[in-house]
């Protein structure tokens, strides 16, 4: 069992198979191992021998090899591909580092499923995090209100995070080699991930570009959400009587649709800030145009190179798009008094705008939220478009 590390720790094992590994890629610097250690470092120092010769490209579409599906539990697939999704990772790399740790949590030793124990190296989870780097990246992965290491969605969640933040998707090996610095465990990892990928799903079409945005989209892109996905009947979205920040999802809209709602779920307990700028995926909090901006990629409406490249504000939504209100989702945007944008969802308004717009379970936060009114708010002169088809 392998420890993930504090980034600014030196590296120490959890047993004696762990540390003969870091002294034979560290020390020796023979064979594979070796070659694997300069590659992840010549990554770390910008230079070219990183992820592109070991293959890792953004693989974000990556479907499930058969290997994957009997190896993995059903729960901890959902997890990685739903933190993969949210973070905008390779959800195989996810799923290569909880093999490595703790074999999706099925592993014997105690740091790895129970509560409060570590290793020796102070790791302890499913994803073996220590403590100081927990406090930095631990997030909470299934909205439960608590942050623990020990529960299989949150250290996910948590170890997406982390990759991200140590530059994943642009550098695997890197963010990697962050997660443990090892050019042992690069490798492993990296082998893993390779294993577990299947051939590339279908993706979704961009509506302007013609095609048709529910195209590509499953109900097991839905399934792999963090956030609860429930249904409902006919085509309007309401809120759930037991979360009432969870809207529950149409069955008889378009998958588009229905993935929209389930990305506005996702947003649920996010504050407002402009993080989610220009890439709304894994952002710690979202303003007005990042909201829509994560609910187009999710959905497959806006594939995510277009908002990267064109960071839509919300003076960018009043011309989006073709005019009027759709059949099932209309955006609104203004620039006066002041620039905003909202959607309508089936019939649930997305919007980070409260004071005097909302008479719903949300009314006394900001951001992200759903929103309750008998009426669009009538503050501004509304621009009204809607995404093709939609």
């Amino acid at each position: 069992m392998r420890a993930a590390l504090d980034p600014r720790s030196t590296l120490t094992s959890t047993d004696n198979r762990h540390l003969r590994a870091t002294l034979i890629g560290g020390v020796a610097a023979v064979g594979a191992t070796s070659f694997v250690l300069v590659a992840a470092v010549a990554t770390l120092a910008g230079g070219q021998s990183g992820d592109v010769q070991l293959g890792v490209a953004e693989q974000s579409g990556a479907g499930v090899s058969s290997l994957a599906r009997q190896q993995i539990p059903p729960r901890y697939l959902r997890l990685y591909e739903g933190a993969a999704q949210r973070f905008g990772l390779d959800w195989a790399v996810l799923a290569a580092i909880g093999k490595v740790e703790c074999d999706h949590g099925r592993d014997t030793d105690p740091s790895c499923t129970r509560e409060g124990f570590v290793n020796s190296a102070g790791a302890g989870g499913p994803m073996q995090f220590i403590a100081s780097t927990w406090q930095r990246f631990g997030v909470d992965g299934d909205a439960d209100g608590n942050v623990d290491r020990w529960d299989a969605a949150d250290a996910i969640y948590s170890a997406a995070n982390y990759l991200r933040t140590s530059g994943a998707p642009s550098g695997y090996a890197r963010a990697i080699f962050a997660y443990n610095h090892a050019g042992w465990y690069v490798t492993e990892v990296l082998s893993w991930a390779a294993k577990y990928r299947g051939p590339m799903r279908q993706r979704a079409q961009p509506a302007a570009t013609g095609g048709d945005p529910t195209e590509g989209l499953s109900a097991r892109s839905l399934a792999a959400s963090p956030s609860p996905v429930r249904f409902v009947a006919g085509e309007r979205a309401v809120l759930d009587a037991e979360d009432e920040r969870v809207a529950l999802v149409p069955a008889a809209v378009p998958l588009a649709v229905q993935a929209m709602v389930v990305a506005g779920n996702e947003l649920q307990r996010l504050p407002y800030g402009p993080s989610g700028h220009p890439d709304p995926r894994g952002a710690p909090e979202e303003d007005c145009s990042s909201s829509i901006n994560y609910v187009l990629y999710r959905s497959g409406v806006r594939p995510i190179s277009e908002i990267l490249k064109d960071n839509p504000l919300a003076q960018d939504y009043v011309d989006w798009g073709a005019p009027g209100p759709g059949r099932w989702v209309t955006i609104y945007a203004t620039t006066k008094p002041t620039d905003h944008v909202f959607a309508v969802i089936a019939g649930l308004r997305l919007d980070t705008s409260r004071a005097g717009t909302d008479v719903g379970p949300n009314r006394h936060e900001d951001g992200p939220r759903w929103r309750i009114l008998d009426h669009i708010p009538t503050w501004a002169h509304w621009s009204v478009r809607h995404p093709p088809g939609l």
